[in-house]
Formats: structure tokens, sequence, C-alpha cells
């Protein structure tokens, strides 16, 4: 009998923007193409659809998307994730979670999340390395500070026990951390280029005024994120391909 090896997965936990779809693809598919892989091999499972879930065996690694929902609705699609997140996790399967996934990563291992007391966080944003961010496998070597994307209003107010933090920012303590070696979390979009940025600003131009942000500002002050070696995001997601590819051998 063949032994399959195992397959990384991406979990998609919403979409974006139509128009963005319409002209660039899904969360899923800026996902795969950062991570430098061809969409063939990579699955994708969609709970919001009622997909089922993979065994753990069968996983090399999984990433788990951004959404337009919000983790405090306790959909019964995102608990159902949360419950089967933890026996991925049980296994030290590799476990990325971006924006909403990273949210609800907390969220399934204990941790508290709610609305951001000092609101919308987007655009542009500085995310300041700690010590054991900057010797992390997948932020380690970016610089102590990186620009990345940011599109969120909802944090992770506290981190599950165990877990290390690796970054904050001026509107976050908690932008990234990682727990047992196996499984990150990463508030900002490594995901997101300069357009999608922008557009996303846009989407939310009426709820920054009404925060007193200036969203015509915050979308003309976007640059591409990158530090030495390249692009942020791009580095992060490939490092990230990398760790499954190790699990796949």
């Amino acid at each position: 009998m063949q032994i399959m090896s195992p397959d990384l997965y991406v979990i998609k936990l919403g979409s974006t923007l139509p128009d963005l779809a319409a002209r660039k693809g899904d969360f899923e598919d800026w996902i795969i193409r950062g991570m430098g892989l061809q969409r063939d091999t990579v699955k994708v499972v969609d709970p919001t659809r009622g997909d089922a879930f993979p065994d753990p065996d069968t996983i090399a690694g999984a990433v788990l998307t951004g959404s337009h929902a919000m983790v405090t609705d306790r959909e019964p699609w995102s608990e159902r994730t949360a419950a089967w997140l933890l026996d991925v996790l049980a296994q030290r399967v590799p476990v990325l979670g971006i924006c909403y996934g990273h949210q609800l990563l907390a969220h399934a291992l204990g941790g508290e999340i709610g609305d951001n007391p000092l609101g919308h966080e987007m655009g542009t944003v500085t995310a300041v390395l700690t010590p054991d961010g900057e010797s992390d496998p997948l932020l380690g070597g970016l610089g102590r500070s990186i620009a990345v994307h940011a599109s969120h209003r909802q944090t992770v107010l506290r981190l599950p026990a165990g877990a290390t933090l690796l970054a904050t920012s001026a509107m976050d303590r908690h932008m990234a951390f990682s727990l047992n070696g196996s499984a990150w979390g990463l508030q900002f979009h490594p995901e997101f280029d300069t357009e999608t940025d922008q557009a996303y600003i846009r989407a939310e131009a009426e709820a920054l005024r009404a925060e007193g942000q200036d969203p015509a500002a915050l979308a003309a002050s976007v640059p591409a994120a990158t530090c030495a070696g390249g692009p942020v995001g791009t580095t992060i997601l490939s490092r990230f391909a990398a760790l499954a590819r190790t699990r796949q051998q």
C-alpha cells in the first residue's frame, strides 16, 4: 500500500471584498501565491459552507485565513473550527493564523478576543518584534521593526496561557504570538499588497472617520511592506511553507 505524504491546507474562514476577488482572487489565492506555491498543490477547506475537516494525521500544515466575521459572534462554523484546531495543535502540526485566524487560534486555546479599545488598525503599520520575535523561525531576521499591512477592529485582548509574544504595534499589544514552536498567530496580513490594503481602507472609510482617523491620509501613506530580504509577507509565508514541507518528507 502506498503511503501518501501529508497535505498543506488553507482553511478559508471568509472572503475578501467582491471587487478585489473579481480582479485578484480571494484570501486563499493570495496566501498560496505568497507561499510561492501552485494552487493545485494546496488543499482548501471552507468550514463556512460546511466542508469537512481533514484528519490531523493527513496535514503537513494549515493556514487560517482572515474573515469579515467576528470571532466574538461565535458562529457555529467558527466554533467547529476552533474545536478541530485543538486536535491539530495536539499533534504539533504547523498552524499559521492570519487576522481572524490569529484571533480564532487564540480563542481556541483559551485567550480572550474583543473589540480593540483603540479602534480600527488599518494601513501599513510598524510591528515591533520582541526578543523572542527576533529569533523566531517565521519573523526572525526581518529587522526589529517591520512594516506590515493591517486591517482589523477586533484583537486578542489576552493571550492564551503558554503563548510567546512575538510582536506589538502602536495600536495592538498582541500583534503576533507563537505557541510550542508549531503554531503562530499574526494580527497583520502577510498576504496583502498595497492595492489590497488601500481597498480595505476605502471600504472602512466611514468607520475610520467616526473614530477620528483620516482614511485618505492612511491610504496615501501605504507603501509596499518590505524588509532587507524583500517583501515581508512573502518571506513569512514562504518560511511557513518550508516548515510544512519538512513534515511532508
